[in-house]
Formats: structure tokens, C-alpha cells, sequence
């Protein structure tokens, strides 16, 4: 039986390579925050409290858009909702744990994490085999945490005369890169960004993000039914 820092360790190495575009995401939301008008301590705080990439640059949009803290809120709750589907599938692998290592556990369950631990929980027998889920978290934490704190740094330097708003919409495409090699993925995005375009001046409390969304999971779900129905 392998020990608890082994497996730990392994997880740190075996997430490690996914890290890379973590770094420069990191680096922009801190310099972003600093840029929309966030406190040092209010940045620090959001990424240790939220610690979620994805939905924190829609914090910053949204709130750097005059959106409403409610809409605000169910945003970033709608795009953390992953989350819980992560939980749902590694639940089998932990159900004999004590309510504070689920708790412990649930704080690092972030992509990267998930994506590598998964596949991990799944061939392995050890009973400490959660630790790996832990490693690969605990070193996606470090990163974000430490690339956030360097992105301060930097944004409390830049001049406010450059502005840096405009890499808001720069990180999304970047982000989106990689789902337009599929024709699936390009319908869903087109039809969620015209709801969220057009209904950026017609839908009220600029709840425009959370109707895209929702929009965008509708139209998943009846494509996906059309593909297995003529399969």
C-alpha cells in the first residue's frame, strides 16, 4: 500500500502539465482586479474564498458592467455549477470518509483536479487514493493563489492610462480556442453569444450572461439528443 505523501505527490505530478495556462490566467485576473478598482485584499480574498478561475473573470466583468450584485452572484454560482457535478462523480470514491475530509476535499475539486484524479480514482485500490485528488488541487491552489498575488503586483504598476479591461474578452476566446475544432461546440457558441449580444441591451439587471447560459445548456442538450437519435 502506497503511503499518503506518495500518492499526494503523484497527483502534484501528475497535474503539474495542466498548470501552464493557469499561470497567465492567473496573472491577468489579478492585474484585472486591480485595474476595475479592487482592493489588494478584496482580490486575495475572491481567490481564496471562490477559487475558481472561470467564474472569477465573470465577477470582474459583470461588476466592471454595473450588474447587480444578485445577478452577480447567480453568475458565478451558474458557472461554479460544474462543480457539483464533479462531486457527484467522485461521491463512490470518498463515501467513507469523515465530513471534514468531504469538506477539505470538496475546496480542491477544481478542473485540472478533477480531470487527472478521475481517472486515478478509478484504477486504483488504495484507500488513501483520495490524496491524489488533494495533491492535484492543492497545486492548482498554490499557483492561482501565488500567480494572483504576482498579478497585483503588476497591476498595481501598470499605469491606469492603458487600461487592461479589453483582456476580459481575450481570456474567454482564448479559452474557446480549443472547442471550435468541433461543429457541435461552434452551434452552442454561436446561438449563447448571439442570446448574450442581443440581450445585452434588452434583458434586464444585466442577467443577459445567465439567459446565454442557460440557453447555451438548452441547446447542448437538444443537439446532443439529435446526434444519439440518428446514431
Amino acid at each position: 500500500m502506497k503511503s499518503n505523501s506518495e500518492i499526494f505527490f503523484k497527483g502534484v505530478i501528475d497535474v503539474s502539465p495542466l498548470m501552464i495556462p493557469v499561470i497567465p490566467f492567473g496573472l491577468i485576473f489579478g492585474i484585472l482586479s486591480i485595474d476595475i478598482g479592487f482592493t489588494p485584499l478584496a482580490t486575495m480574498g475572491m481567490s481564496l474564498i471562490i477559487f475558481g478561475g472561470a467564474s472569477q473573470i465573470v465577477l470582474l466583468q459583470l461588476f466592471s458592467g454595473g450588474a447587480s450584485s444578485l445577478v452577480i452572484i447567480s453568475s458565478v454560482g451558474a458557472v461554479n455549477s460544474r462543480h457539483l457535478l464533479y462531486g457527484a462523480v467522485v461521491s463512490e470514491h470518498l463515501s467513507d470518509l469523515k465530513l471534514v475530509w468531504k469538506i477539505i476535499i470538496s475546496y480542491f475539486l477544481i478542473d485540472q483536479a478533477f480531470a487527472r484524479s478521475n481517472e486515478y480514482l478509478k484504477k486504483s485500490n488504495e484507500k488513501n487514493k483520495y490524496f491524489h485528488l488533494i495533491g492535484g488541487g492543492a497545486t492548482c491552489w498554490v499557483i492561482w493563489q501565488s500567480t494572483t498575488l504576482l498579478g497585483i503586483i503588476l497591476g498595481a504598476a501598470i499605469p491606469e492610462k492603458l487600461g487592461l479591461s479589453f483582456a476580459v474578452p481575450l481570456t474567454f476566446i482564448a479559452i474557446l480556442v480549443n472547442d471550435f475544432r468541433k461543429v457541435f461546440n461552434v452551434i452552442v457558441i454561436i446561438v449563447s453569444g448571439l442570446v448574450a449580444t442581443l440581450g445585452f441591451n434588452y434583458i434586464p439587471y444585466k442577467a443577459y450572461v445567465i439567459v446565454a447560459a442557460l440557453t447555451g445548456l438548452i441547446t447542448a442538450m437538444i443537439l446532443t439528443r439529435m446526434i444519439k437519435k440518428y446514431e
